[in-house]
């Protein structure tokens, strides 16, 4: 089995909220592995807390009533890839502040503003 990929907890702003990988298995209704595997394939990225993956809260919202990722997480995080960031440098910017549109790309993802952070990402491709 693969190992699980994760960043440094330290790139997360202070009092950062984050589910763990078993609080975020319970929402979606799946086993803690199929979380990880989810880590693994790179539609969520995960640090480390006192031995535990945790992921950060912003990364989900509801669909129909029901806790789900953020509707434009994985597709946001595909785009970063491809545009050649490695997890750090994403989870760096996923939570800098975007001054003219108020707020953070993953605070944002919740918002009106999703595709202009999506456009953003596009954009920064190297």
């Amino acid at each position: 089995m693969s190992s699980i990929p994760y960043v440094s907890d330290d790139l997360l702003p202070d009092g950062t909220a984050t589910f763990s990988a078993s609080a975020v298995a319970k929402g979606l209704g799946v086993s803690s592995s199929k979380v990880l595997q989810l880590v693994r394939d790179r539609q969520l990225i995960a640090v480390r807390r006192g031995g535990d993956f945790h992921i950060p809260q912003l990364f989900f919202g509801e669909t129909d009533g029901r806790f789900a990722i953020a509707k434009h997480l994985t597709g946001l995080l595909q785009v970063l890839r491809d545009g050649g960031f490695q997890d750090d440098e994403i989870m760096q910017w996923l939570f800098a502040p975007l001054d003219d549109l108020d707020g953070a790309p993953a605070e944002l993802l919740h918002t009106d503003s999703a595709r202009e952070v999506i456009r953003r990402a596009q954009s920064m491709a190297f």
